[in-house]
């Protein structure tokens, strides 16, 4: 038994303004049904000793040290700018 049927699907594609064909709505709805099997199964196992995680992999920023170091003269900066005023580059204003 289909747990999804081909008017829920052309319902979904309509609502998403999709042109789907009459065989890609069948298409799509055996391969939705397969998808809400496969979730179903999933809902079956015990998770009851498995803890939250959000990811599966050990998420960790890998920093380097942060040392200052001198910038770039201004004048060598600017020399490029298509536009600078008081050693600074000058940009249209964007407020109204």
């Amino acid at each position: 038994m289909s747990r999804i049927s081909m008017d829920q699907v052309k319902h979904v594609a309509d609502l998403a303004r999709l042109a789907i064909t009459e065989e890609e709505a069948e298409m799509f709805t055996k391969q939705l049904d397969a998808i809400i099997t496969f979730a179903e199964q999933l809902n079956e196992l015990d998770t009851e000793s498995v803890p939250p995680t959000s990811h599966v992999l050990d998420m960790r920023n890998v920093m380097r040290e942060d040392i200052p170091a001198p910038g770039l003269p201004r004048e060598e900066v600017l020399k490029n700018a298509p536009d600078q005023q008081d050693g600074q580059f000058r940009v249209p204003a964007i407020l109204e």
